[in-house]
């Protein structure tokens, strides 16, 4: 009987994985369930859940801003030579 029920639920499970993975670090429900699973060992699973939120939040954060960074350093920095008025740019 439980063959019939496992049987389903894992071929549904295996057809909802995405087909391409990227390396983002999880956020709440990532890291929350798996700070539930470490608080129900130690009796506080709860506890261990909000804390897991907590961290996934800050943990998201930490990779955005880091993104955020990286896509400055490398957009091309502005032209900031003087312009005379009325002369031609000059190609250099």
């Amino acid at each position: 009987m439980l063959k019939l029920i496992l049987a389903p639920a894992l071929a549904l499970g295996v057809l909802a994985l995405p087909l391409s993975a990227e390396a983002k670090p999880g956020g709440c429900l990532k890291y929350g369930a798996a700070g539930a699973v470490a608080g129900h060992y130690a009796g506080h699973g709860v506890a261990g859940a909000v804390a897991g939120c907590a961290l996934g939040i800050h943990k998201r954060r930490e990779y955005k801003r880091q993104m955020r960074m990286q896509q400055q350093s490398a957009a091309p920095a502005p032209d900031t030579r003087p312009v005379t008025p009325g002369a031609e740019p000059r190609a250099y």
